[in-house]
């Protein structure tokens, strides 16, 4: 008979974490933690790491700048030289770079932004997911990957939720985001015959305090009228990275309380 004990199976699997201090990342790394995961936190902000986690005995940090991309890929080798291959992988980052200050609209948007935007955010998702995986291929790990994306990358902005908020349109945001959805099809459907399940998570709306006029638009359009909290992120990303989903692969699974069905 089938035994449900330890349903996700994490205890005794090596994680990564990229973006394991920001806002739905360190709940994740809370998440995995309270389950008795060993974790690598792989972030930049290491004041966070030492005031939430250094006292925990199964966490480590490793610094890691994703915008440095000429570096990107010898500073992670040097990640997984010390710290070994992981079997579950999770990339939550969330490269900040004008993405909200009114530079990425269709107006006013550069070249050079777009640039700097898509370097940061798309192509560290893209090759840290691709240099894994082939890790993963050859120590023979049944792993696990697991990027984030975004409503964004499935639909068109609303515009109507911005009324009255000062926030204008983001060009660069659903083109790093759709393209991650993209690399996770692509990426599962050549990785599936290694035992490697690569899936994609698709996150509406968390609320961080943001301006109430867009919290109130945001939720009136949401079928729970509310916000998702960074909890319920973080539970499903520790589901989707567990031996729990072990038949899931090439997913995009869309938390976002109701938003992209109406």
């Amino acid at each position: 008979m089938y035994s449900y004990k330890n349903i996700l199976n994490i205890n005794k699997k090596k994680i990564f974490i990229v973006g394991g201090l920001g806002l739905i990342g360190s709940e994740i790394s809370k998440c995995f933690i309270q389950n008795s995961a060993n974790i690598v936190i792989i972030d930049k902000a290491s004041n966070k790491f030492n005031s939430s986690f250094k006292r925990f005995r199964n966490v480590k940090f490793v610094y890691l700048d994703l915008s440095d991309i000429t570096n990107l890929e010898d500073n992670y080798e040097c990640i997984i030289k010390e710290h070994g291959v992981p079997s579950i992988f999770i990339n939550c980052s969330y490269p900040k770079s004008n993405f909200w200050e009114n530079k990425n609209n269709f107006e006013d948007i550069t070249l050079n932004i777009l640039r700097e935007n898509i370097d940061s955010h798309l192509l560290s998702y893209v090759w840290l997911s691709k240099i894994t995986a082939k890790k993963m291929k050859t120590k023979k790990i049944a792993g696990s990957i697991t990027n984030f994306s975004s409503i964004y990358g499935l639909l068109g902005q609303d515009m109507n939720i911005y009324k009255n908020t000062g926030i204008k349109e983001n060009m660069t945001y659903s083109i790093i985001k759709g393209g991650i959805i993209s690399l996770t099809r692509q990426m599962a459907s050549y990785y599936g015959k290694y035992n490697i399940r690569i899936n994609n998570l698709c996150a509406g709306g968390v609320f961080d305090y943001q301006n109430k006029n867009f919290v109130n638009n945001y939720s009136k359009k949401t079928p729970l009228k509310r916000m998702a909290n960074k909890e319920e992120i973080a539970k499903t990303t520790v589901f989707l990275s567990s031996d729990a989903a072990s038949y899931i692969t090439g997913c995009t699974l869309v938390v976002d309380g109701g938003w992209s069905i109406v």
